[in-house]
């Protein structure tokens, strides 16, 4: 199935409500990086609040089968379906909403992930109508601001303070809690990268982090292999792989950032729990 032909096909099909100004291709698609298991993301830009009917009159049209249908939430009204054995992800918000949240990002820098998915949509998506819109918005959002990239640094250079207890939880064999300490730590480290790299953050849980990093020029030696590794390896080397990491991404930012002072954080990224001695 080519997914671009069936996204400009429903663009075709919502385009039709004269309610709507724009349809953008987001996701994986928009980013040719879209395999197997890929849907289609598309992003309604609505001039005013759609009806229920207005979201379900396309779906009808392209005979899909509803999977998910949400009320308005947090600005968003959202839906999925399946048509043509391909699931289709939509977003719908006002065109409003969409200009009201790049300017916070772009404007406040704001570094909620959230807001900056919505960012990096416009950025790297394709218009699939309402070009003209579309390349207004995108842009706004080029180039990325330095002070949203400073922003962006500081909101995850603080590790978690259950880092401090990865030798322990390694010495217990205490896997569940190690790895989501090492999960959160490699989260942190993706948001410094984008901040360093000026680069807005496309999903909130860092989803497609090989392509992302790949994006990525200011970052640690063979990064992508070696983050993998973290999950891949024995335990032991793991944890030590990833604390050359962290290290490194601070002296990154030492070297690009060097007002930022992050002198407490590597202290404290250091910082181990100490171990009794059994034998006092």
């Amino acid at each position: 199935m080519d997914l671009n032909k069936l996204a400009s096909k429903a663009a075709k099909i919502y385009q039709a409500n004269p309610k709507i100004e724009a349809v953008l291709l987001g996701g994986s698609v928009s980013r040719n990086w879209h395999d197997s298991y890929s849907d289609i993301e598309l992003f309604i830009f609505w001039k005013e609040p759609p009806t229920d009917e207005d979201r379900k009159r396309p779906i009808t049209r392209l005979a899909g089968d509803i999977i998910d249908f949400y009320p308005y939430e947090e600005e968003e009204w959202s839906e999925s379906f399946i048509t043509e054995g391909i699931k289709l992800e939509i977003s719908n918000f006002l065109t409003q909403t969409i200009a009201d949240i790049i300017e916070d990002v772009i404007v406040f820098f704001n570094p909620d992930v959230y807001k900056q998915c919505i960012a990096s949509a416009v950025y790297d998506g394709a218009a699939l109508s309402g070009e003209t819109l579309i390349q207004k918005l995108k842009e706004k959002v080029n180039p990325y601001p330095d002070e949203l990239s400073i922003a962006m640094i500081k909101e995850y250079m603080f590790i978690s303070n259950s880092w401090t207890n990865r030798a322990a939880l390694l010495h217990r064999k205490d896997w569940l809690m190690l790895y989501k300490v090492m999960t959160d730590v490699q989260t942190n480290l993706m948001g410094m990268l984008s901040g360093l790299n000026k680069k807005y953050v496309h999903h909130p849980a860092f989803k497609w982090q090989r392509q992302t990093l790949e994006l990525m020029t200011i970052v640690p030696e063979n990064i992508c292999s070696c983050l993998e590794s973290v999950f891949l390896d024995d335990p032991t080397f793991s944890l030590e792989e990833l604390e050359k990491i962290v290290q490194e991404v601070y002296q990154l930012i030492q070297r690009e950032y060097p007002q930022i002072d992050i002198s407490p954080v590597i202290d404290k990224s250091l910082f181990l729990r100490p171990e009794q001695d059994e034998r006092a």
